[in-house]
């Protein structure tokens, strides 16, 4: 059976672009906001919720899965294709030994396609969606470069052209479809909110204890807050999340102020990719 994974003189062509869509628009640090955003629309679905409960250390090292992920997507987008391609490997091979059966009795792999994808797919989302909510909002022609672009970076990790679909109008009807018919509510979904909620301290040495406390209950707030608020809303009922008007104005006072913030961002805070690959360096080798 032929290898889904790209050869590596493909590589090159499906890394993005120094200065291209998805460089500038996954570089923007106010995007990190939505982290959770897309992994709660990832476990909602019946066999990445089962993979986490079953096969992952989520609940005792949620700061393990973040990182996991940002070093998935900076090292993708912004490590060169070596780095790419390297990370699209192990990416790969950790996911196929990821299966069992669900609490429903149906057998699944983390290799499904239509589950893969979804992933990849989330992330996406939580970019385009991250702008629009708290950077700068992207237009359509550039969505549709962006979704380009991303579409190319998940055959990096063998997410086939088929799987996803080819337009950013597409991916919006796509999105919808999964949200409306696959997801569901689950417990994973419940261990990742009460992570978000009461966050563990982050792995980070020299880190004050002190400082963290003061700092955990408003980032608990604002990233709970904006993990709901951005779920579509029908998904939201049915995973029994309530959603007041007053926390709806609250989430839209937030993103006001961060898109306002755009002079701001400069330097670090608008290319967070390659400062994260240099603090992460030894961690992606």
């Amino acid at each position: 059976m032929p290898s889904v994974l790209p050869s590596p003189d493909e590589v090159p062509f499906l890394v993005p672009q120094r200065g291209g869509p998805v460089w500038r628009a996954a570089g923007d640090v106010r995007t990190l906001s939505t982290a959770g955003y897309a992994l709660l629309l990832q476990v909602a679905h019946p066999t990445v919720g089962a993979g986490v409960a079953q096969h992952s250390n989520f609940a005792a090292d949620p700061w393990g899965r973040l990182l996991r992920t940002l070093d998935y997507v900076n090292g993708t987008i912004y490590g060169g294709p070596e780095l790419a391609a390297d990370i699209g490997r192990r990416v790969r091979g950790m996911h196929k030994a990821i299966k069992g059966v669900t609490p429903d009795g149906q057998r699944y792999h983390a290799l499904e396609p239509g589950a893969y994808a979804w992933v990849h797919a989330t992330l996406a989302s939580a970019v385009v969606d991250g702008h629009r909510r708290f950077g700068s909002p992207m237009r359509h022609a550039e969505k549709e470069a962006f979704w380009a672009e991303w579409r190319r970076l998940g055959r990096l990790i063998g997410v086939r052209d088929r799987d996803l679909p080819d337009t950013w109008q597409g991916f919006r009807e796509y999105f919808e479809e999964v949200v409306e018919h696959e997801l569901t509510d689950n417990p994973t979904v419940h261990v990742v909110l009460d992570a978000l909620g009461h966050p563990a301290s982050p792995p980070l040495r020299g880190a004050p204890e002190r400082l963290w406390s003061l700092i955990r209950g408003p980032l608990a707030r604002q990233v709970r807050m904006t993990t709901i608020g951005m779920l579509p809303a029908a998904l939201r009922e049915r995973l029994g999340l309530r959603w007041s008007a007053h926390e709806e104005l609250a989430l839209r006072a937030v993103g006001l102020a961060s898109r306002a913030s755009g002079p701001l961002v400069i330097g670090p805070l608008r290319d967070f990719g390659p400062v994260y690959l240099r603090w992460r360096r030894e961690a992606l080798v």
